[in-house]
């Protein structure tokens, strides 16, 4: 059994169908069909069952695919380790963050560490939430830059992101220095969609309040909810570090019980993964960067403060 016929087993069980993981990988759409069929020839088991362009995991497939992917982290982490002893200071390091954290955040930071580091290769995996966890977990990023903390990873935090309240300059309720969330229950709301872990905070206390948000709109553009804030429609509940608010707006940090609704961002790692030097001076010089030049800093000023993430 060939690392990369595993390999192209694994992508296409996260690609859904044999084209999109040959592309994933730079291989033609044939060339990853025979690898998976010597994989299925040798080990005497069919892996998937196709049907019409995708493919489905057999039942043994199912039952290989975990220890496939924990053979495919063990020979890199193999790999990483023996350049290290070697005293090389290349390689490979792919990180994991939204969309709007590798704009605001990554894209200003990337030149200055590649200056530094000449021979790692940065990869950026545009991902979020639930689907972040995963990759840790499956050693698809050695890196994420996630807007919580979670037990089994390793992480350093980055900064207090707080949910923010947008309205129109003209709205009554803008006037406040923070706004309770049970002041906001019969407001036309316009949220963010469940891609967003903001969305999930929101969720979250407005069932610890009991309220039933009344919710017009949502969208995975925090720029299409601080538009539609911006006329009127409805208060736009974005996380503190939007890129900047538009003219004619006002944002106020919600609170529950005088406490802020939000999370610290943290950037984490699989503790049972090796971490490789470079990924750690990526880690460290990445954590001052941000808690200097992190966005909403002025926008939350008046928000209670929030623990760090463990």
């Amino acid at each position: 059994m060939k690392l990369r016929q595993l390999r192209t087993f694994v992508a296409i069980v996260d690609s859904g169908t044999i084209a999109r993981a040959a592309v994933r990988l730079r291989l033609t759409q044939s060339a990853a069909s025979r690898q998976v069929a010597s994989l299925e020839a040798e080990l005497g088991v069919a892996l998937f069952d196709r049907v019409g362009r995708r493919v489905q995991l057999t039942p043994e497939g199912d039952d290989l695919l975990n220890r496939g992917r924990k053979l495919l982290a063990d020979a890199e982490a193999f790999e990483e380790r023996a350049k290290v002893l070697k005293g090389g200071q290349s390689g490979n390091l792919r990180v994991s963050a939204t969309p709007q954290v590798i704009e605001t955040f990554l894209a200003p930071f990337l030149p200055r560490y590649l200056r530094k580091n000449p021979g790692v290769e940065v990869r950026f995996l545009e991902s979020g939430g639930s689907q972040q966890v995963k990759e840790l977990a499956d050693s698809e990023v050695q890196l994420a830059l996630m807007a919580f903390g979670i037990r089994r990873f390793h992480n350093r935090p980055l900064y207090p992101i707080h949910l923010l309240a947008v309205m129109s300059v003209e709205h009554q309720l803008g006037s406040s220095a923070t706004l309770e969330i049970l002041k906001i229950a019969e407001e036309p709301l316009l949220i963010p969609s469940h891609a967003f872990g903001a969305r999930s905070w929101f969720d979250g206390a407005c069932e610890d309040a009991r309220i039933g948000p009344r919710v017009v709109y949502e969208s995975s553009s925090p720029h299409t909810l601080l538009a539609l804030a911006r006329v009127g429609y409805g208060i736009a509940i974005v996380p503190s570090n939007v890129h900047s608010l538009p003219p004619l707006v006002r944002g106020v940090p919600l609170v529950h019980q005088g406490q802020s609704v939000g999370r610290w961002s943290v950037i984490a790692w699989n503790p049972e993964r090796f971490l490789a030097p470079y990924a750690q001076r990526f880690v460290d010089q990445f954590v001052d960067h941000a808690r200097r030049a992190y966005l909403g800093r002025g926008l939350a000023r008046c928000a209670p403060p929030l623990t760090p993430s463990k």
